[in-house]
């Protein structure tokens, strides 16, 4: 952790099960005690970025890989069941709770700033959270980070609903510089380099979200400042503000994947990443 006037941060993406190759990059880090003041996820960078709080070092590739075909966990029958992709109470209550439990006195004893994005329902535009505590009002607030439209329901969450994280400050580098987190590693999920293109489908999704007109609007212009954030996060690199963990390649996995082979490869990747990086 940081002393004086600079503080580390870490900017996590999402990217659903491309989120296991952050977790191989965290867990290199727990390894080497290598601690920061500062941690904001977004949806996947939320659910496995809390981890790194409570200090579980292999927590995410164990339990994905333990669950990887277990319909509860994710599964097309989850989401014509109860709405949900990645299935609400399996994995956010029982699964943390009981079945690979998560470290709640931990994550609320490490000093290590946690915070996250979420995407209000009615407006479209970014909701910032800091959470100190591992209850279940965190926990609804991580879901709500990762809760993507069209796969997912709405979270509700004191009166209001929230969706993903991702569909209007993906990569939130620019709030965590305001919060005074002057060195910042930022994980993505794409490659460097890696752009977004305007998708004609999109269109296809608005008489699903006609209770939504927002976040339909979110969608239909993600593209923009998802690339405008990018090429400030060159900048920062450059500027030597900031330092970028990116797949070398498209991780070429599904949002279902169910292999835990194809699992492993993908978190392995993370992990030799972060063996060649040079902190500040």
């Amino acid at each position: 952790m940081s002393t004086g006037k600079h503080r580390r941060g870490l900017v996590l993406e999402g990217g659903a099960l491309r989120g296991l190759f952050t977790a191989g990059v965290l867990d290199i880090f727990l390894e080497r005690g290598i601690t920061f003041d500062g941690l904001i996820g977004v949806s996947a960078g939320a659910c496995f970025g809390c981890n790194f709080k409570s200090q579980q070092l292999g927590r995410v590739i164990r339990y994905n890989k333990r669950f990887a075909r277990d319909p509860r966990y994710c599964s097309w029958r989850s989401l014509l069941t109860t709405g949900n992709l990645f299935g609400a109470e399996f994995c956010y209550r029982e699964l943390p709770n009981k079945l690979d439990v998560f470290d709640t006195a931990a994550f609320e004893k490490n000093p290590m700033e946690f915070h996250l994005v979420a995407t209000d329902a009615a407006t479209g535009k970014p909701i910032y959270k800091q959470l100190t505590k591992a209850d279940d009002a965190t926990l609804d607030w991580i879901r709500a980070s990762a809760s993507m439209p069209l796969v997912s329901q709405p979270v509700e969450i004191d009166g209001g609903l929230y969706f993903d994280g991702g569909l209007s400050d993906g990569i939130p580098l620019k709030y965590f510089e305001s919060l005074g987190f002057t060195q910042n590693i930022v994980i993505t999920t794409r490659p460097r380099g890696y752009r977004k293109f305007p998708r004609k489908s999109i269109a296809l999704t608005k008489p699903f979200l006609r209770r939504y007109k927002a976040i339909y609007e979110a969608l239909k212009t993600r593209h923009i400042w998802y690339n405008d954030t990018l090429e400030y996060i060159d900048r920062r690199v450059a500027d030597g503000a900031a330092i970028l963990i990116a797949p070398e390649k498209p991780l070429e996995i599904s949002r279902v994947c169910h292999d835990p082979a194809i699992m492993q490869r993908v978190y392995d990747l993370g992990r030799k990443a972060a063996e060649k990086i040079k902190l500040f």
